[in-house]
């Protein structure tokens, strides 16, 4: 059996805001070690991002990857990269996202058994029409009505970053490999509406 790549409460996702091609993504540790590394290649139709133990890239750990080619209610199907074993996926809700970002958390086997959703309208619509980057963001992460995680965008105007935060789950409901995948789609998205 292999070890958990995330064993952790809470860890910090960071986008890079100013990388000129495609999207660079750290994943951070409590102590504020590397946890894990992306990156988004640019101009992709269908995307397609992998997530890396490592900044070399030797260590694959998830792959997560679009169903269709530019889509605003995309799936994005979760592998374990390392098994090859399918975690679930999250498919953005297109027509609420236009003035909220939802998302539905789906099983291996195609289920709903959860949802993401940013929890403030104003901010919301101040976010999409007007500020992008400036305003923070906060996203709630459930698994039936249970609460599983949250995801806070900070303001930084040179780096976007979001805390991810796991310790509502006590009882690991959502897969921690799953919500880090989450996270990084809420910050690659993020990227394409701004």
């Amino acid at each position: 059996m292999q070890s958990d790549p995330f064993p952790h409460p809470t860890y910090l996702l960071r986008r890079k805001v100013f990388k000129l091609l495609g999207g660079a993504f750290h994943i951070y540790a409590p102590d504020g070690s590397l946890a894990a590394y992306s990156e988004q290649k640019a101009f992709k139709l269908k995307e397609d991002i992998r997530i890396f133990a490592d900044e070399a890239m030797s260590r694959p750990i998830l792959d997560i990857k679009a169903r269709s080619v530019i889509d605003l209610g995309a799936t994005y199907d979760v592998t374990d990269a390392r098994s090859g074993e399918p975690l679930g996926s999250l498919r953005r809700k297109a027509m609420k996202s236009i003035v909220s970002d939802e998302w539905t958390l789906l099983d291996a086997t195609g289920r709903e058994f959860g949802s993401i959703r940013e929890d403030n309208l104003v901010l919301a619509l101040l976010h999409r029409l007007v500020a992008g980057e400036w305003l923070p963001q906060t996203y709630h992460g459930t698994v039936g009505e249970r609460p599983a995680c949250t995801f806070r965008r900070n303001f930084n105007p040179f780096v976007s970053k979001v805390t991810l935060d796991f310790s509502p789950d006590r009882s690991r409901l959502l897969d921690r490999r799953l919500g880090i995948a989450a996270g990084i789609l809420l910050l690659a998205i993020e990227a394409k509406q701004n």
